[in-house]
Order: structure tokens, then sequence, then C-alpha cells
């Protein structure tokens, strides 16, 4: 008989206070069907028959993984407002007699509601839209489409053992609530307010602080590595700084406007600010929530929609040829003229062969090695490379001779042994002197022609042109390599025939030798570039569609808890003579002083991200700068409208609330 009383009285809880639950379910509803469909995804057979699953499913995974624990997270916040919205009826249920074992089975059967529909919906159209995400992830990546349907038995059980696991942390952390609070506080939960906060001008300037500090580090990195380095760094600095900053901030806010006779003295201002001012230490922490997760969701969709984008870009880029061949030696000496003309003939007639003549033809021997720059030597041993802290002196040194730089740009350098003439890449060096090892060099002049190697976006790079390649006494730990560029003008069809003869006699040619090489075309590596860039996309419009989702819920019960408190203050000031009017405007003022600080805020943190982000962009050969700066624009612009659709949303939501009063 308790039994069925309790099941009545949490679903009767559920109806009467549905504008509480119905977005709370609906956000467990869409939490659940993105599991499962991201889970779904990693067993997808068309996936996995393409080149490059693998990396397709590492992605994927790192979804699952942020899914699981953003929604562990945050559906724990919010039943957590839920329940504290409940104390007061809760309150009523004690007083009338029932005890906290009472309050506790409704409250564990609220929850158990909750969850089975949530689970049993969000699973229904999870499966029912599984293909139509397959569908729209396969033509992001250039796959081929597969018509087959199937539900997945392991992905319905990952996705109910995770939010089983989030379910019971909810209905534990819910009884324990109900079960520490008092009767009459239960009952006047909703009536006792928060003192008036203090400004604590410390943790103030502290969150000032650690702002500036991220910012600072994002403006000043000059390179990938130090970039992916400190990226994670510098966001938990700008996730304390936004909390710091907007809980202390905003009380200083509110006591600025209140001394603002001009402004405070007016009939749409004097009950908001007084109204902000009075809860504002709890606005803070989650106007700072707001601001995160908006910030969150625009770093995410410009960064992977530049990648996305800008995928044909960064294949140009990375893949500068037709066809490219390397191949990499152990000794200098292997690469002479002798060996260079008999792999320059393998090529050739395997060309030949096909008939197909090279519009474009770039051969160049050089040699590389990576160390830490320190003044005018640079370190090879890698164990002084790795005490080196400062990432901005890890260099990549490329050398190459005089004969082969002026055959490629078809200029007349003349070097003296022991001189050399530089270029840098992305640093700044500015020595004339360098010593490599046993291998010293004076500096006579910078290139006259722009030299780039692969992997110069990571560290920055310095290009030594010498007079002869074979003479120079390089570490043990340089790679020597030989690299030829071919453009052929074909059809793609046709360039892939000539580029499959040409990697086939050059892979002969290398297993002849007990060498590695490396044989590439951008046709047939753009499927890589497709399912790294497309997946990270579709990763990146998944998250941000839940993050949207979390800020609009967080948005939504701030509007409504608020508009519940302030129900009695406007019907007051309804008796003493304001207008409807004048209550809409005062509810408009209160609203667009803080609803749009987080926007601001967030547009300010992206800015400063983007030069930290865009070093993380490099790492994947993207460097079309211009395109990544529109695409942060565009995402901030398209953000806007979809805040202001929930400002609307949500300002209508408190009116209404606030204007119950009146019509009880």
């Amino acid at each position: 008989m308790k039994g069925l009383l309790s099941i009545r009285l949490a679903w009767s809880g559920i109806r009467k206070n549905r504008k509480l639950y119905v977005p709370y379910l609906l956000t467990v509803i869409g939490m659940v069907m993105m599991s499962y469909i991201m889970q779904a995804l990693s067993y997808a057979p068309a996936l996995h028959a393409m080149k490059g699953g693998s990396n397709l499913e590492a992605i994927l995974s790192l979804g699952k993984l942020v899914i699981a624990v953003f929604a562990g997270i945050f559906l724990l916040y919010t039943n957590s407002f839920l329940i504290r919205r409940r104390y007061r009826e809760f309150g009523l249920y004690n007083v009338l007699g029932m005890d906290k074992n009472a309050l506790c089975r409704v409250a564990f059967w609220e929850n158990l509601i909750v969850a089975v529909i949530g689970l049993a919906v969000g699973l229904a159209l999870g499966t029912l839209l599984y293909k139509l995400a397959e569908l729209g992830l396969v033509n992001m990546v250039q796959g081929q489409v597969d018509d087959s349907f199937m539900v997945e038995p392991e992905s319905l059980e990952f996705t109910l053992v995770i939010f089983a696991v989030i379910f019971a942390l909810i209905m534990i952390r819910s009884l324990i609530q109900v079960r520490h609070t008092r009767p009459l506080e239960l009952l006047r939960s909703e009536s006792a307010g928060e003192k008036p906060p203090r400004a604590n001008y410390l943790l103030g300037f502290l969150g000032v602080a650690l702002l500036g500090g991220a910012y600072y580090m994002a403006v000043t990195i000059s390179n990938a590595l130090s970039a992916f380095t400190w990226f994670f760094v510098a966001v938990l600095m700008v996730i304390a700084g936004t909390y710091l900053v907007m809980i202390s901030g905003s009380v200083v806010l509110c006591r600025l406007l209140q001394k603002w006779k001009g402004y405070y003295y007016k009939k749409q201002h004097f009950v908001s600010v007084s109204s902000m001012a009075y809860r504002m230490k709890r606005n803070g922490a989650g106007l700072a929530s707001i601001c995160i997760l908006a910030t969150m969701v625009l770093v995410m969709i410009s960064s992977t929609g530049s990648l996305y984008i800008g995928a044909e870009d960064a294949i140009a880029v990375r893949y500068p040829y037709d066809s490219t061949v390397k191949l990499y030696f152990g000794r200098l000496d292997e690469l002479d003229d002798r060996n260079v003309e008999k792999i320059q003939r393998t090529m050739d007639q395997a060309l030949e062969a096909q008939k197909v003549t090279p519009t474009a033809e770039k051969i160049c021997r050089y040699v590389t090695v990576s160390g830490a720059l320190l003044e005018d030597r640079l370190v090879t041993d890698y164990t002084e490379v790795n005490a080196v802290m400062n990432y901005n002196q890890v260099y990549s040194l490329y050398l190459l001779s005089q004969a082969d730089y002026n055959r490629m740009y078809g200029t007349d350098i003349a070097l003296q042994p022991g001189q050399a003439m530089v270029q840098v890449y992305n640093g700044s060096w500015n020595g004339s002197h360098i010593q490599v090892g046993a291998l010293e060099l004076d500096v006579v002049g910078q290139l006259p022609c722009g030299l780039e190697m692969e992997d110069m976006t990571l560290v920055p790079s310095l290009v030594l042109v010498v007079s002869d390649l074979q003479q120079a006494s390089v570490p043990e730990e340089c790679n020597m390599i030989f690299s030829c560029g071919y453009d052929f003008g074909l059809p793609e069809e046709e360039t892939l025939v000539a580029h499959r003869a040409l990697e086939a006699a050059v892979k002969a040619l290398a297993s002849e030798q007990k060498i590695h090489c490396r044989v590439e075309c951008p046709i047939v590596e753009r499927q890589d570039f497709y399912i790294t860039f497309g997946g990270l996309f579709f990763i990146g419009m998944i998250l941000s569609a839940m993050f949207i989702a979390a800020a609009a819920l967080i948005i939504y019960y701030k509007q409504v808890s608020e508009g519940y408190e302030d129900q009695s203050r406007f019907a007051i000031m309804r008796k003493v003579g304001m207008t409807r009017q004048d209550i809409k405007k005062s509810i408009n003022s209160q609203i667009l002083t803080v609803f749009f600080i987080p926007l601001l805020m967030a547009g300010v943190h992206l800015a400063f991200a983007f030069p930290l982000v865009w070093q993380l962009l490099t790492m994947f050969s993207l460097t079309n700068k211009r395109l990544a700066i529109c695409t942060n624009i565009g995402a901030f612009l398209i953000f806007c409208v979809f805040y202001v659709v929930i400002y609307r949303f949500t300002a209508h939501a408190y009116y209404r609330i606030v204007s119950e009063s009146e019509r009880k």
C-alpha cells in the first residue's frame, strides 16, 4: 500500500512540476540517444570497411567517453536543482505525517520513472536515428553508403550500463539530500533567501590574473609543439578564472549599479538590480557555467569546422605533388650521385613503361635532425633535449647541398666549405654561426628562395644550404633522405595508375637496398584526411549540440527558479502602483543585464584562444588562416542566433511565472 502511494505521489509530483521535469527528461533522452548512436557508429560495417577506419573508431571512442563523463556531471547537477525545487513540497508532506523513509521512497520512484522513460525513449530514438547519423557521417568522410539496418546489442548494453551507473549515483545523491534536510527547512526553503553577498576582491584579482595569464599564453605561443603542451593548462586557467571573475565581478557590478543613482532609481532598474544583488553569488556561478559551455561550443565548432572546410587546402599543403617519393638511408655516402642516378633511372623507367612524362619534377637530397637550439649550438642528445623546458628552443634542422638548391630554384649560390646560407621557418633565430655535433658552419646570408620541408609546421625549423653535403660531418642521429616529387598533369584515374607503377618500382628498389621508403599521392591519402577531419567535425557537432542543450537547460532553470522567487516581489510592486508594462521593462532590464554577459565573455575567450587553436590547426597541415578566421566569426554569429532564441523563450517563461500571482 505504501509503495502504491509513493508511486502515485511521485507521478503526481512529476506532472505538477512538468515545467521542471519536461526539459530535464528531454535532456536525458537526448544524451541517451547520442550515447547509443556514438557507440553504434563505432561498430558500423561501412566505417570499418574504409581505409583509415581505425582512426575514425578512435575518434568515436573519444566522443563516447566525453558524452558519458559530461552526462554524469550535468545530470547530477540538474537533478540536484530539481530536488531543491521540491523541498517545499517534501516539507509539506513531512508536516502532514510522512516520515523521512516515505519521502525517500517518493524521491526514489520519481528518479526511477524519469530513468525508465529517458532510457526507453532515448534508446528507441537512437535506434531509429542511428542510420541517419551513419549516412551523414559516411558522406562527410566520403565513404560508401551501406544500406543495411541493424540494432547493435553491444551498443544497447553499453548505453544501459553507463546510464544505469549515472542514475544510480543520481538516486543516491537525491536520497541523501532528502534524508539530511530538516522538515522546517524543507517547508521554508523556497522563501529562505540568501544573504546579500560581499564582493571578494582577492578572488576577483586572482580570477583576472588567471585569465590574463591564459590570454598571454595563447597569444605568445609561437609553435604547434608548445601549443599542444600548454593547451590544457590554458583551458583550466580560463575555467577557474571565469568562475572567480563571474562570482566576484558580478557582485561588484551590482554594487556599482546601485551607486549609479541616475540608473538605479528608475522603475525598470530598481527592482531588477536589487534582485540581482541579492542572489548574485548564485547567479555568478550559473553565468560562469553558461560562459564555459558557450566557449566550448564555439572553440569546438570553429576548429573542427575549419579542418573540415579546409580539408582540400590541407591535402594540397601536405602533398604538393601528384606523387612524392621518399627514401630513408642510414649513411650519408648512400646519398652520393651514383646512387641517386640509379634511383632516378628506376623511377624514369617505371614512368616510361606507363608512357607518362612528368610535367614537373623536384628532386632533393637532404639531411634532417631535431634538437634543442642553444644560442649557436644544436643539441641532438635526447637527454639534453628533454632537459630543455622552453619548447621554443626545439628546432628541426635541414641540410642540403648548393648544387641541389641551385638546380631546384635556378639560382647560382656559391659557398665555400664551412659556409652556409639559412632560411628560418616559424622561428626567430638570427645567429651567424651554428654547430651541429662536429659540424661547424658560418652563416653568410639568407636563402633567396623559400624552401619548405615536411613537418615544418610542428616546430621552428632551420634550412641550411652548404657547399657539399657529402663532406658534412653530421651527427649519427640525422636522417638521410632522398625526395622526389612528380606532377603528371593527368586525370585522376591515369594519375593513380602512374603513381601505382612508381610505387611498385620504388618499393622493389627499397627492398633490394634494405631501406625504408614512402610513396604518397593526394588521391590515395584524401580519404584519410576526410576520415580524420570529417570524424572530428561530426563529433564536434554532436558535442556542441549537447553543450548547447546543457546551457539552455541551465538558463531555463535559472529563469524558472528566479521567477518563482520574484513572484511575491512583483506582486507587491503591482499593489503599490507598478504597471504591467513597468514589470515587463524591469524583467527585460534584469535579464538583459546578466543574460548577455556570458555571451560577450565567451566571445572574448574565443578571440584570445584563436592564436593557440591556430597553432594546433597547423599540426593538421591547415595553413589557410583567413578560412579559420571566417569560420570563427561564422560560428560566433550562428551561436548568437541560438542564444537569442533561448533568451526569448526563457524570458517568456520567467514573465509567465511572475505573472501567475496576478491571476491567482
